[in-house]
Parts: structure tokens; sequence; C-alpha cells
């Protein structure tokens, strides 16, 4: 594994049961692989009372989409793992295949693809699936340095 569960919690703003990610188990400076099975959790706090829906997901890869931002800025040696200041501000064609996420008994695996970039904006598809199968795929733009963007 590339990285674990203590050191993905350095590279993203979540922690505790927050921090949704197992693992990185493929890195490059396009892509990222992650493993999740905090879905099964009783205590995962995006559960409702009805059970995790499945668009939960989305959120399952934006952490992987700050993680692979973290990796990439430790790899160009920018003084630190935590990726830049961020939010996700859109996602598009997202399909999903399934109602809820906690009902299925596989580990997650998560991937995200950089399509481009620049020093504000970047965009990503993702996709999270379970035994092979896709459960749910889109695109998603993340603003960075959110805070720099509004001055």
């Amino acid at each position: 594994m590339l990285a674990d569960r203590h050191r993905i919690a350095r590279l993203i703003p979540h922690s505790g049961a927050m921090c949704l990610l197992d693992g990185v188990v493929e890195y490059d400076a396009q892509h990222i692989r992650c493993v999740s099975s905090t879905h099964l959790d009783a205590d995962n706090p995006l559960r409702a009372a009805n059970g995790l829906p499945a668009l939960c997901g989305i959120e399952y890869a934006a952490q992987a989409m700050a993680v692979h931002g973290g990796m990439q800025g430790a790899a160009a040696g920018d003084g630190g793992e935590r990726p830049r200041a961020g939010y996700l501000a859109g996602v598009r064609d997202v399909t999903c295949t399934v109602s809820r996420l906690d009902t299925l008994g596989a580990p997650l695996t998560i991937d995200a693809e950089r399509l481009m970039g620049d020093g504000t904006n970047v965009m990503y598809t993702f996709r999270v699936s379970a035994d092979g199968a896709t459960i749910l795929q889109g695109r998603a733009t993340v603003v960075l340095d959110a805070e720099k963007a509004r001055t």
C-alpha cells in the first residue's frame, strides 16, 4: 500500500471517522486508486437512518482527489503534504447503479483521474466500484486556494 489511513488523514482536511479512505494502492501524476471499507461501518458519519446513500460515493471520490493533490504536492517538494485549500465546485455526468453503499459486501475501489488543471481549478473523472462493478461515476471540478480566489 502506498499510503495508509494515517498518512491519508495528513493529506486531507478530514479526520476521525470522516476520513473515509483506508489506503492508496496506485498513484501517478494523473491517477490515484484508493480502497475503503468504511461504507460498511455502522458509525459512518454520512449514514442516514435508512443506510448510506450511493451518492455519498462522491465524497469518497472527492477525498481521493484531495489525496492525489497532496501526494503531488509532496512529490514536488512544496514544503508539506497537506494539499492546497479547495472545494468541490461541481459534479457532472454522474451515474449511479445502486441506491446504497452499505448493502455492498465488498470493499470500494475509488479511482480518480486528473483530466486537466491550472493554478486555480482541476477537473477529474471518478469511478467508485465494488467487486469490479461500477457503482458510481462522473466528473468533478475542484477550485483550489478558495480563500485566495475570494480576495
